[in-house]
């Protein structure tokens, strides 16, 4: 199992690309915990500090795709590098003004989510040309998922550590700096500053005209209801126990097992077409989320936190190699960053659902949310079956084209040039 992964950070740049690209992306996998602690630390009540990191995630899922498709258009250096510097300066402004005036933080942070660099979908665009074969890719998609879920664990403890030694607004601060780092780290590096788009068809939906990434994006964003709304349920399951740390420990499970999950799925070769393994790993996931409803015991429910975890770094990875296939040529790095906002935006939405429902059925009703999520993801890939299974453009990687220089890509592969 390790074997497979240690091949892929062997390859030449692997290792860079992949950590420097998760290190890019701790600003916004941290912004929401990092957002709260200094706005309390300011004075700054609970509705303030949510709403300013609503305006930050919604800035982002509006600013992803949008960079992204600038990535294709102008290469990776020109839009990530000086995106993340603009991102940071945005946190920067409301580490140093405070909340003292709330039309300048909420601008700062608008800022900050607006230009965040679509680092991940360069990543799954960089990983043909520097990988070559396809299940290498494959693999790779999968580790990419696993070293999120890392990064999303990780991350809130350094911004804790940071709080705790220095103070919110150090966080702030030290968080996006090290991000502007990550990002210079992936554009200075050989694969990203050679690669580039294959030449696109000029259309104002840009990805968005591939009816089998509609299909992918509104599964996914009932994925992302569902993940959210489990954040919200959790917190109310534990304060039913009078237990914060039992909180921590129901999250830390569903971390635990999409780890597991991805690590597993990603060690093997899988035959058939994606489209349909797809199905049946959203439909597993669905099937995990629907026992939370339950709400046993806080060790029971944590075991059943881990098992509802398991799938989801597999969708995700699945789903990596779905976009790749549908996306319209000259869009890779603007389809994974659609992928990346609607998921955002569903879990968005999945936390709005979920307070609500708690109030109105308890923690059970809020828990019943996810469940509800999951079966609409099955479902929204069940009806769209015949859109999802239609053969895509055949991905063909040209030998000696820029993407693929030594062509180290198998045949009937995407490397960004697609037929």
């Amino acid at each position: 199992m390790a074997a497979g992964y240690l091949d892929i950070l062997r390859a030449r740049h692997a290792a860079r690309l992949l950590t420097g690209t998760l290190v890019g992306r701790l600003p916004n996998g941290t912004a929401s915990i990092a957002i709260v602690l200094f706005v309390r630390a300011e004075g700054g009540s609970y509705s303030i500090a949510g709403a300013l990191a609503a305006v930050y995630g919604l800035a982002t899922a509006v600013g992803q795709p949008l960079l992204g498709r600038a990535v294709d258009l102008y290469g990776q250096p020109r839009v990530q590098l000086p995106a993340a510097v603009v991102s940071a300066l945005g946190m920067a402004v409301l580490a140093v003004a405070g909340t003292g005036s709330l039309a300048l933080a909420y601008a700062a942070v608008a800022v900050a989510g607006l230009f965040t660099p679509p680092l991940e979908g360069g990543l799954r665009a960089l990983w043909p040309s520097v990988l070559g074969g396809e299940e290498r890719v494959h693999r790779a998609y999968a580790m990419d998922a696993v070293a999120q879920e890392i990064m999303f664990t990780a991350g809130p403890l350094l911004v804790t550590l940071l709080v705790a030694l220095w103070s919110p607004a150090t966080a702030l601060l030290v968080i996006n700096a090290i991000g502007v780092l990550g990002a210079l780290s992936v554009v200075l590096s050989e694969p990203s500053r050679a690669w580039r788009s294959a030449p696109r068809e000029a259309h104002w939906l840009g990805a968005l005209r591939s009816p089998g990434l509609l299909a992918l994006l509104g599964s996914f964003f009932f994925v992302g209801l569902a993940l959210g709304s489990i954040t919200v349920a959790a917190m109310a399951y534990a304060d039913d126990r009078g237990r914060e740390s039992v909180y921590g420990w129901l999250m830390a499970a569903l971390g635990l097992g999409a780890l597991l999950g991805g690590v597993v799925y990603g060690a093997r070769q899988w035959a058939g077409a994606p489209e349909r393994r797809l199905r049946v790993i959203v439909a597993l996931l669905a099937v995990g989320y629907l026992p939370l409803v339950l709400t046993p015991g806080p060790v029971a429910m944590t075991v059943l936190a881990a098992v509802s975890g398991v799938f989801l770094a597999p969708a995700v990875a699945c789903s990596f190699i779905v976009v790749d296939r549908h996306a319209p040529r000259g869009t890779v790095t603007e389809a994974f960053s659609w992928l990346v906002t609607t998921f955002g935006v569903g879990a968005a939405v999945g936390t709005a659902v979920a307070g609500p429902a708690v109030e109105l059925g308890g923690t059970a009703w809020s828990f019943s949310v996810a469940g509800a999520g999951g079966v609409a993801a099955l479902l929204v890939l069940l009806a769209t079956g015949k859109v999802l299974a239609a053969p895509p453009r055949t991905a063909v990687a040209v030998r000696g084209s820029e993407n693929d220089r030594n062509g180290a890509v198998e045949p009937g592969f995407s490397s960004g040039h697609q037929a």
